[in-house]
């Protein structure tokens, strides 16, 4: 077992032990939400899987290694800024995607760039969620006022990557 999986583990023993010693069986409502949780992302999950699966049978090394490694700089950290904002998908189908990227050849600044856009800008939480509830002129205004960030997060990795790894 691996450290993550370890703390989550034990994050879950001491949250239900908690909800154990309070009134009200607040440890069986939480294990019904719980369950019903399970019933409903396992199958997002496994599906999320076989897309990296697929996925990462699906691209081409050398061009991610060109337009995403070491070598490709900002152009990379910018293009990965532009790409992260349209990638579909949670969390579930985000970070699988920038694992296969990393394992593919990514450089780590592109894909802080990468996360930081599909943080920020995912299109389609932005045409389901943002623009209904909150309008055009907020989302126009967020998207100009948090534009420079992801390239900024690329940016300011390769520095301290660059400086961390030289000795500073």
């Amino acid at each position: 077992m691996d450290a993550a999986t370890l703390v989550i583990w034990l994050m879950a023993l001491v949250v239900g032990a908690i909800a154990y010693f309070r009134p009200g069986r607040l440890h069986v409502q939480g294990l019904k939400i719980g369950w019903e949780l399970l019933l409903t992302m396992s199958p997002r999950v496994a599906m999320a899987i076989f897309i990296a699966g697929f996925f990462s049978e699906l691209i081409p090394t050398d061009l991610v290694a060109s337009w995403f490694g070491r070598e490709s700089g900002v152009r990379g950290i910018l293009l990965a800024s532009l790409v992260g904002g349209f990638t579909p998908g949670g969390p579930h189908i985000c970070f699988p995607i920038a694992i296969i990227l990393f394992k593919s050849g990514a450089a780590v600044p592109p894909l802080v760039a990468y996360l930081t856009a599909w943080s920020l800008f995912a299109f389609h939480r932005i045409i389901t969620w943002e623009i209904p509830l909150m309008g055009y002129r907020f989302m126009i205004l967020r998207i100009v006022s948090s534009l420079a960030l992801p390239p900024l997060a690329g940016i300011l990795t390769a520095a301290v990557q660059t400086n961390v790894w030289t000795g500073m």
